[in-house]
């Protein structure tokens, strides 16, 4: 836990104008609060100033364009009950204390990423506060190179106190859940592996590796075992959505939950429990451009020895409409190695952070060099400042032109940082 030196809570822009203007002129390390919800930390800092957008939270929907304006320090779930009511969408993250702000600005994944693209995908403007205090809007038509920089490149550039969304229309899903034993677990990646490539846009199929729970729903020989959970989701016609997750649920003989419809505000609060503030937690992310048969193995052998039970190897497939976005086209890192893997891990007690910390780098450091360049930088922890460059790649150095443009003193530090490393400040804590 951090302690700041100062919180300034804003009920208004205004408000953040005269913020962000107090703190740079006292030159003082600055964290910005939307939502809280950032595992690397960076919602807050020690000693020195938080700005907290946490009272923005308004979100307005216009049915008939169909958009949203929605406040900086909104959380998924502000959103989704907003658009839902008119039977909308945006396509964000699955846990709804997300807060949306940082979610957005790095990119944003999750059930929709196939049908609708990535969060940052479906924004269509930005109201945001320069370091001198100065409110910009944003857009395809104002200020194109900002543009282009919010949608990926983080918290790098200023302070968004409104976001303009782009909406699609859905109400429920199909859903198909269904846990694995160790035994079948290779099996089943294998299926997955090439069963994605050639998937509708209408398909999500994530997969979890993990220690199985105690649950009277799983037989006892599975209960404290090593794992595969899955849940595969169908955003299109029904009847196709049937068709579909069938197929899909052939890659065993096991018994699969049924096909059942869900609401989509259901959807975005079934994993909230799951991911409670409060927890110890560190990731290590990245992508594979194709999962080998070595890789599999070696995830499902670390299990064996993972220090937690709430410990999880998360594997997801990009593609669809996310994948067809030009690689120049926003500051997001490379969508060409569709795999994704985010080694999550999550404790309880401050004892245990030596084991889990080293247990998900471990892994990770093993599982390398069989994957590509890149990383998501929602994924990342505190600790991965060299990996940064890696996250934005050939777009670093537009970003870096951009980020001494509008940011020159490095004001907003506390993020997965674009600094030129030879004159970076040491600004952190």
């Amino acid at each position: 836990a951090r302690t700041p030196g100062v919180v300034l809570q804003c009920n208004n822009v205004p408000d953040v104008q005269h913020a962000v203007r107090a703190a740079s002129a006292a030159n003082a390390l600055t964290a910005i609060k939307c939502g809280g919800h950032s595992l690397a930390g960076f919602s807050s800092c020690d000693g020195g100033i938080v700005i907290d957008l946490s009272r923005l939270r308004r979100a307005a929907v216009d049915a008939s364009a169909p958009e949203a304006r929605v406040g900086g320090g909104c959380l998924l779930g502000d959103i989704d009950r907003a658009t839902q009511r008119e039977g909308l969408v945006f396509p964000a993250g699955v846990v709804s204390h997300t807060g949306a702000a940082g979610l957005i600005l790095g990119g944003g994944t999750g059930w929709l990423t196939r049908r609708f693209g990535l969060s940052c995908d479906n924004v269509l403007g930005f109201e945001i506060v320069l370091a001198d205090g100065t409110l910009l809007s944003v857009s395809e038509r104002e200020h194109q190179d900002l543009f282009w920089a919010l949608r990926g490149g983080g918290g790098n550039f200023g302070v968004v106190t409104e976001f303009r969304l782009r909406l699609h229309p859905l109400r429920s899903v199909l859903i198909s859940t269904s846990w694995y034993a160790e035994n079948e677990a290779a099996g089943l990646l294998r299926f997955w592996r090439e069963f994605m490539p050639e998937a509708p846009d209408d398909l999500k199929w994530n997969i979890s590796l993990s220690i199985a729970p105690d649950s009277a729903e799983l037989p006892a020989m599975m209960r404290g075992r090593p794992a595969l959970s899955q849940t595969i989701l169908w955003t299109g016609d029904r009847d196709a959505g049937v068709r579909m997750l069938s197929r899909a649920n052939q890659a065993t003989s096991n018994a699969v939950s049924p096909i059942r419809e869900l609401a989509y505000l259901d959807l975005q609060t079934m994993a909230d429990a799951a991911f409670p503030h409060g927890g110890r937690y560190y990731t290590k992310s990245g992508y594979f451009a194709a999962l080998d048969d070595r890789s599999i193995e070696t995830m499902l052998g670390a299990l064996g020895s993972t220090p937690s039970r709430l410990n999880e190897i998360e594997l997801a497939y990009l593609g669809g409409a996310c994948g067809r976005v030009a690689a120049d086209a926003t500051a997001f890192g490379d969508r060409s190695a569709p795999f994704v893997l985010n080694v999550l891990g999550q404790w309880r007690n401050a004892q245990d952070d030596a084991s889990n910390v080293a247990w998900v780098r471990n892994l990770f450091h093993e599982l390398r060099p069989a994957m590509s360049p890149g990383v998501y930088v929602n994924f990342m922890s505190g600790d991965e400042d060299d990996r940064v460059h890696e996250a934005y790649r050939a777009r670093w150095d537009r970003l870096l032109r951009l980020k001494q443009a509008y940011d020159p003193q490095n004001f907003f530090c506390r993020n997965q940082n674009i600094t030129d490393r030879r004159e970076a400040q040491t600004r952190t804590s």
